[in-house]
């Protein structure tokens, strides 16, 4: 009987020790593609995330619990990976994801659930569209392919453009569509719209037949793999026209992939680049800490969407002086001015953050920041 006894008073005590312990840990989700064809950004995101949870471990005197897991690429996974979040680690908000379709799946379970999600580098408008919980730290594709084809004919003056669309990819159809309207309403000309998709290696018989338009200008809404092997075959079949692309392009391995290729490409991207002249004081707080965590890589635009969207709802919980998922959402919603990495966001009535478009460009086999644009819509 003593013994019994015993044995229930410790029992008793590891359940009373692990309420405590669960009361005093605010647990956050993280759904990123970290295998898969996106892994290479989903990486970047997530390193993000956890440097930003380096910097602030707590909230409200609670400890913040990062739970990760792989949504591997894929729409199914990430829909799975939001549901095995929410209700079996139970989560109060989840971080992801790169890649505008998987957000769209998770978020449909995020939204089921009442759990605000905080989408990172999501840009397709259906993220968020009539959704209550589905926000992004990021702007929307219509923005960015009016401020490409903003740039293409205010700035650099061409009026003949060509497209190639890698069909299987919500994110390139989208940009491309907005790229397409926008350059059009400015008097721009498209003289041919090709298709191709995801994992292709082999664009010659596209580009032969672009080349042969003689446009001035290429887009390619690309991810940064195959956007590189496009640009690389493009310059081998001897095209002297422009190339421009978009945030997908925004990746370090861009150069070492397409070499001598990708010298002069330009493409939007979110208003962050450790090649900025005139960083906030966030930014450059942010570029330095990153080198020092990360010496032998430079930061880029993902890992700071990844370190905002983390930022933003330790914010929320601050401002609304609670963990719970609808004081969350309801502070995510007013939202106005904060300062990230990424610029000052202010989450407009569609839950998406307003910032300028970045331009980059390849120069010397670098990226440099040129400056930001203002779309014409």
């Amino acid at each position: 009987m003593k013994l019994r006894h015993v044995l229930l008073t410790v029992l008793l005590i590891f359940v009373l020790t692990g309420t405590a312990l669960a009361e005093d840990t605010i647990k956050i989700g993280v759904y990123l593609p970290l295998t898969g064809r996106t892994a290479f950004g989903g990486q970047l995101e997530l390193e993000g995330v956890q440097m930003a949870h380096k910097e602030v471990p707590e909230v409200l005197g609670k400890k913040v619990e990062l739970i990760v897991v792989d949504n591997k690429t894929d729409k199914v996974e990430a829909a799975n990976a939001v549901k095995r979040l929410v209700e079996r680690d139970k989560v109060v908000a989840v971080i992801g994801t790169y890649g505008s379709s998987l957000a769209m799946s998770g978020g449909e379970v995020a939204e089921a659930a009442k759990i605000p999600m905080m989408g990172t580098s999501c840009t397709n408008p259906l993220v968020t569209q009539g959704k209550k919980y589905v926000f992004r730290a990021c702007f929307i594709d219509p923005y960015q392919g009016a401020g490409a084809a903003t740039y293409a004919i205010k700035n650099l003056g061409m009026k003949k453009a060509a497209l190639l669309i890698d069909v299987s990819n919500d994110y390139c159809v989208g940009l491309g569509s907005f790229f397409k309207q926008s350059y059009k309403k400015l008097g721009g000309e498209i003289v041919s719209e090709l298709k191709y998709n995801s994992g292709d290696q082999d664009f010659t018989a596209q580009l032969t037949e672009i080349i042969s338009k003689k446009p001035d200008l290429l887009y390619i809404p690309a991810d940064f793999a195959e956007g590189a092997i496009i640009m690389k075959q493009a310059r081998e079949l001897g095209a002297e026209f422009q190339i421009m692309g978009g945030d997908a392009m925004d990746n370090p391995e861009i150069v070492k992939i397409g070499g001598d290729a990708v010298e002069g490409f330009i493409h939007t991207t979110f208003p962050y680049d450790p090649s900025m002249t005139d960083m906030s004081p966030i930014a450059s707080t942010f570029t330095e800490n990153w080198k020092k965590l990360h010496p032998e890589k430079d930061p880029n635009v993902n890992a700071a969407l990844g370190y905002d969207s983390y930022m933003l709802i330790i914010n929320a919980i601050k401002t609304a002086g609670s963990a719970e998922p609808e004081a969350i959402r309801t502070a995510l919603e007013k939202t106005t001015g904060f300062p990230g990495v990424t610029g000052n966001k202010t989450i407009n009535a569609t839950h998406d953050a307003e910032s300028p478009v970045g331009i980059v460009q390849i120069k010397d086999g670098k990226k440099v920041f040129i400056g930001t644009v203002e779309p014409e819509m």
